[in-house]
């Protein structure tokens, strides 16, 4: 079975904290991700995200803070306005836009996280490995 590679980008404030919950709760998630900190989503540009793509993950997911709880005011409104960018540039690319995921998670949400990584890596399980025409993308 094909065990999918996971980017995960996520906000250092909300998210991440949200990450190291879960693993500090001992809560069970498949261990298919890297999680790269970011002090907001919003400094997430669309250059990683194609990077990651590029390298071989088979799906990116960025993770942010709530609407309205930025710690950086608008940073997550920036963020969903540049997904759906990053959406239509992907398929563009041939690449499902499935494979991008963006969630609001908070410090105290490590079943979130949890699940969501669980959900995430299962729908990229039915996706099958990312085709390499589409890793070449920007070479």
């Amino acid at each position: 079975m094909h065990e999918p590679r996971i980017v995960c980008f996520l906000c250092t404030w909300c998210t991440s904290a949200g990450a190291d919950l879960a693993g500090t709760s001992r809560l069970q998630y498949t261990p298919s991700g890297v999680n790269i900190r970011f002090m907001c989503s919003s400094r997430v540009d669309p250059e990683h995200v194609l990077w990651a793509f590029r390298e071989g993950a088979d799906g990116v997911l960025i993770g942010g803070c709530h609407p309205g709880d930025c710690h950086y005011q608008d940073g997550n409104y920036r963020t969903h306005a540049r997904v759906a960018l990053l959406h239509r540039l992907l398929d563009d690319f041939g690449i499902d836009r499935e494979r991008l995921r963006l969630e609001w998670i908070s410090a105290a949400e490590g079943t979130k996280f949890a699940r969501v990584m669980n959900e995430f890596t299962e729908e990229l399980r039915s996706l099958g490995p990312i085709k390499l025409a589409a890793r070449e993308m920007a070479e």
